[in-house]
């Protein structure tokens, strides 16, 4: 779901966090789950500018390349994320 920025801004700063670090951003909004507790694990994957996974239109990731068992799971986020 897309919330807006003006509204995260009114939150106490621990709320603020999980929208900073969990969240899709593009101008002036974020890009949330539903429920914090519901995130699945495509919210959990590390930033690298060579990743091993993507995203397409709809936010779904996929795999670039064969991935090792127990390697960790990357994905450029400036590729869909647009915001610093």
């Amino acid at each position: 779901m897309w919330i807006e920025k003006d509204i995260v801004a009114m939150l106490p700063e621990s709320l603020k966090k999980l929208y900073d670090d969990f969240c899709i951003l593009k101008p002036g909004k974020y890009g949330a789950p539903a429920s914090f507790n519901d995130m699945t694990s495509a919210w959990y994957l590390n930033h690298s500018k060579h990743p091993n996974m993507a995203a397409d239109g709809d936010y779904r990731f996929y795999a670039l390349r064969d991935i090792k068992s127990g390697e960790e799971l990357t994905v450029d986020y400036d590729t869909y994320s647009g915001c610093p």
